[in-house]
């Protein structure tokens, strides 16, 4: 018979191991390849992309750069200048979002950028009165916007430092780029 004890378990090792890599290990997995599916935006958030500073110029001639609306909100939208149903449908909603801000409408501005040069027709300078009718054919503009499908189907968001944070889907509800927009000009500090 003999006296010798059997080696020590390492079990115990092992376990206090693997609790104290666990939490980091979860917490790759979690931040790589886990996406919630709750959120409260309604327009699609658009990381990292900047608005051209390039010069362009306004349908009346004069000279127009992004960098005039630095420290507004800005919602852009693109169209030819034969202004169809579309069109004129998110270039009403836009004002009305604007319009419906209370006391926070001077911090809005609104941008038609007029994708084939032509001038806008009488009737929508009337009716956008205060809108910017931007000729942006062939300006490096148009190819910053990140779309999905045609161009001219969605409705952009611009912040005041000049990055293009949301973008809204064809037929947007309008009520829900309203919430969007009282929730960003509530907690923003730079516009």
């Amino acid at each position: 018979m003999s006296n010798e004890n059997p080696p020590p378990s390492r079990k115990p090792l092992w376990l206090v191991a693997a609790v104290c890599i666990a939490p980091f290990v979860l917490s790759f997995v979690a931040y790589h390849f886990y996406q919630p599916e709750g959120r409260v935006n309604y327009g699609e958030l658009i990381e990292g992309r900047q608005v051209s500073d390039s010069a362009l110029k306004l349908a009346d001639g004069k000279a127009f750069s992004f960098a005039q609306l630095r420290g507004k909100w800005v919602y852009v939208t693109v169209d030819a200048a034969a202004c169809d149903a579309y069109c004129d449908k998110k270039l009403w909603q836009i004002r009305q979002v604007r319009k419906t801000q209370g006391k926070y409408p001077e911090r809005i501005e609104r941008v038609w950028l007029i994708s084939d040069g032509g001038p806008p027709g009488p009737r929508e300078r009337s009716e956008y009165e205060g809108t910017w009718f931007v000729n942006a054919a062939g300006s490096d503009v148009l190819n910053a916007l990140p779309h999905a499908g045609a161009l001219n189907d969605h409705i952009y968001l611009v912040d005041p430092l000049g990055n293009i944070v949301l973008r809204y889907p064809r037929d947007a509800d309008p009520t829900r780029i309203k919430k969007d927009l009282q929730r960003l000009l509530r907690v923003s500090r730079i516009g």
